[in-house]
């Protein structure tokens, strides 16, 4: 199987930092060193305005995959940009972006499902946007983002410590399901004393 080149690794990394994400987790994951990634960041600031075009325009693709999970194909992806940008792009250059993303369209196959549906539970908001804590386990978030190798999704549950922005614990799975999730708070557990400690997510209030 064709490795990833590592130009998409730094890709994802940066996207994932403004995130907060750490940057040491990120490139332990991708398998690339911290020192390559600045040096990647430095050849950013000299781009040609035909590269800072095809940027922008992967933005919108990545905006297009994500809103429609991942269901358009090249062709349908350049009409949606056209539908909504009023973008007239050549279905070759588009096929060459999602290429270069690492991306193409999922597979759908319907099938019939007799189980139970996972139980959720809709929380309250105890955060209420107060994201300072003033003692460790005191405050923690997670969500869920995903991390795209050698064309596969694979998605990432993280932890975080509201104290110092600590990663307390991750997990990575190939689905996102709330299985992640209980791992990652289990993982969790066993690293640290979580009496009393408020844990709240965007997906799932734990």
């Amino acid at each position: 199987m064709e490795a990833v080149p590592s130009s998409k690794k730094f890709e994802v990394i940066k996207e994932l930092l403004q995130k907060k994400y750490s940057l040491i987790l990120l490139c332990k994951l991708a398998g690339v060193s911290r020192s390559g990634f600045y040096k990647w960041m430095n050849r950013q600031t000299f781009v040609s305005p035909k590269q800072r075009e095809d940027e922008a325009m992967k933005l919108k693709i990545v905006e297009c995959y994500e809103k429609l999970k991942g269901i358009y194909g090249y062709r349908r992806v350049k009409i949606w940009l056209k539908r909504s940008y009023a973008i007239h792009m050549n279905h070759k250059r588009v096929q060459r972006l999602m290429g270069e993303l690492g991306i193409q369209a999922v597979i759908r196959r319907k099938r019939p499902y007799y189980g139970k549906k996972e139980a959720y539970v809709i929380s309250e908001n105890h955060l209420n946007r107060e994201f300072n804590a003033d003692l460790p386990n005191q405050k923690w978030v997670t969500d869920i983002t995903y991390l795209i190798f050698k064309g596969q999704r694979l998605y990432l549950s993280a932890i975080k410590d509201l104290f110092n922005n600590e990663i307390v614990a991750y997990q990575i799975s190939p689905k996102n399901d709330l299985k992640l999730v209980l791992d990652t708070v289990k993982k969790a557990r066993r690293r640290r004393e979580t009496q009393d400690v408020l844990l709240e997510s965007v997906k799932y209030i734990v």
